[in-house]
C-alpha cells in the first residue's frame, strides 16, 4: 500500500535535514586557521545544513512574535508555505514550465517571510531576529569543521563541493 502525499513529504523533510548530534558535534568545532579557511568553512557547511539552519532561522523568527499574535498568524501562514514549497519537496519546483532549485525558492520564501512580517508592523522584531540569527548561525558555520561531513553527488553538482574546492 502506496503511502499518502503527507507522509512522504514528512519523510523527504527528515531526510534532507542533518542529523541534530551532528550539527551540534562539540569535538568538530574549531578555530580557523586565517579568513580563507573560515569562508571555506563558511561555505561548505552553509551547503550541508542548510535545512538546519533555515529551521533555526524560522524557530529564532518565531520566538520574536511571541507578544504579537497578528504576525504569529502571519508567520504560520508563510510556515506552511515553508513546509510545502521547500522542507517537504522532493523534486525541483515548476512555475510555468520554469525549474527552480532549492538557493531559489530559500531566497524567494526568505524575502515573502520578511515582508509579510514587516508589513504587520513588527519590523524591529523581524530585523533583530534576523541579525541574532546570521550571527548565531556564522558563528556555527566558521567553526564547524568539515573533515567529516561529505556531499552527495547532486550536492557536489549544486555547487557543495566546488564552492569548497574554489
Amino acid at each position: 500500500m502506496p503511502s499518502p502525499p503527507l507522509v512522504s513529504r514528512a519523510r523527504s523533510l527528515y531526510a534532507a535535514r542533518r542529523p541534530w548530534r551532528l550539527f551540534l558535534d562539540i569535538p568538530s568545532f574549531s578555530l580557523p586557521f586565517g579568513y580563507a579557511e573560515a569562508m571555506s568553512r563558511f561555505r561548505h557547511n552553509f551547503n550541508y545544513f542548510r535545512v538546519n539552519y533555515a529551521l533555526i532561522t524560522l524557530i529564532i523568527l518565531f520566538c520574536s512574535l511571541i507578544y504579537h499574535p497578528i504576525s504569529m498568524i502571519v508567520f504560520l501562514v508563510t510556515f506552511i508555505g515553508w513546509l510545502s514549497l521547500y522542507f517537504c519537496r522532493d523534486d525541483p519546483l515548476v512555475v510555468f514550465g520554469r525549474f527552480f532549485g532549492d538557493r531559489v525558492v530559500l531566497v524567494v520564501l526568505s524575502v515573502v517571510t520578511v515582508v509579510a512580517l514587516v508589513l504587520t508592523h513588527v519590523g524591529v522584531n523581524v530585523l533583530v531576529s534576523l541579525i541574532v540569527s546570521v550571527a548565531v548561525l556564522g558563528v556555527h558555520a566558521a567553526f564547524r569543521g568539515t573533515e567529516d561531513l561529505f556531499l552527495d553527488e547532486s550536492e557536489a553538482a549544486e555547487g557543495g563541493l566546488l564552492s569548497v574546492v574554489r
